[in-house]
């Protein structure tokens, strides 16, 4: 078994498609940034999707499992199910999903469903359509996303709902959120973090899951904690009196780098070992033979990807407390470029 310095296992990875999004979410892209004059990847730089297939098929023979497909916001790539389909078939694949803000589930789920698609993880942050708005940078209403989550419920994919947490921007409306989608799919609350460079973050910013969870509770409420499902499992799980689901991501108050078996690759080829890495290693141009070399073959692109991750040390979310302290704010890849 590929383990890293730090005995973790490779199983999960995480394929960005597209840098581009039609949202403008300010933990994730703030628009006086990623603005109309913002430069986007060319095309010619994306993967194809016969790489990303050889890729997949690379790091499942290392022992990957799921494969998640990611952007920026993936369905805004051209033939999206023609992809699932190619992931889907790869023998030992046991799992693919997506991660996406559900605008265009509504024409897409149908597809990508029949093509080989599991599940979809999908983000919204408040239901209160002012202040869903202003955090998707857009004036984007709430009911947008609620038809995208219906689509893929009426397709058949399992469903996630994803709520990031920002004290005194949506957090006076997590109980009202949990409520209202409770019934639909297990809802996740993901504490504010610091991915990326432009999105603001800082400690006052994070509301804590301890005090999401009292506050979904309330007065009437109890919830009852969940054994994880597996190791590496990201979402602490609670349970109310009449089985509904809500999931606590705690990434800064209770890391949980330790158990970690992800890898991600941007639309352009680069491996990163982490959410908050600040470099990776090329594997398209190895792969093209780019410039002016052999392309790789299979079981040399095997140990390439092998000998990353077995150097790999990450544990940035266990090491966040020290850098804040010391007032470091070292360059990150844009969260837009591996997704989530």
């Amino acid at each position: 078994m590929l383990v890293d310095q730090l005995g973790r296992p490779l199983r999960d990875l995480r394929i960005s498609v597209t840098d581009r999004c039609n949202l403008r979410c300010t933990y994730c892209m703030p628009a006086e940034v990623f603005g109309p004059e913002y430069a986007f990847l060319p095309r010619a730089e994306l993967l194809s999707f016969e790489e990303i297939e050889r890729l997949a098929g690379a790091f499942v023979a290392l022992g990957v499992r799921k494969l998640r497909v990611t952007g920026g916001e993936p369905t805004l790539r051209r033939d999206l199910p023609d992809l699932i389909g190619r992931l889907s078939r790869i023998v030992g694949v046991q799992d693919v999903a997506m991660t996406t803000n559900g605008l265009l589930l509504p024409r897409l789920a149908a597809d990508l469903k029949a093509a080989g698609l599991n599940r979809v993880t999908v983000s919204i942050d408040s239901l209160d359509p002012e202040v869903f708005g202003r955090m998707n940078g857009l004036g984007t209403h709430p009911q947008k996303v609620l038809d995208g989550i219906e689509a893929a419920l009426t397709a058949g994919l399992g469903v996630k709902i994803n709520t990031v947490v920002q004290r005194g921007v949506n957090d006076a409306g997590l109980r009202e959120l949990w409520l209202a989608l409770r019934d639909l799919a297990p809802v996740r609350f993901i504490e504010f973090m610091d991915v990326g460079n432009h999105n603001g973050w800082n400690m006052d910013s994070v509301v804590p899951s301890r005090e999401v969870l009292a506050r979904l509770a309330g007065d009437d409420l109890r919830f009852a904690p969940v054994n994880p499902e597996y190791r590496g499992e990201v979402a602490a799980r609670h349970t109310d009196g009449q089985g509904h689901e809500v999931g606590l991501i705690s990434s800064v108050t209770a890391p949980f780098c330790g158990d970690c078996s992800r890898a991600r690759i941007s639309a352009v080829g680069t491996l990163y070992t982490c959410l908050f890495a600040g470099s990776g290693t090329d594997l398209r141009g190895p792969m093209r033979g780019e410039p002016g070399g052999v392309p790789l073959s299979g079981a040399a692109l095997q140990d390439l990807i092998a000998g990353v991750w077995a150097a790999r040390r990450d544990r940035y979310s266990e090491e966040r407390g020290e850098a804040t302290a010391a007032g470091a704010r070292a360059a990150k890849v844009e969260m837009s470029h591996i997704g989530g």
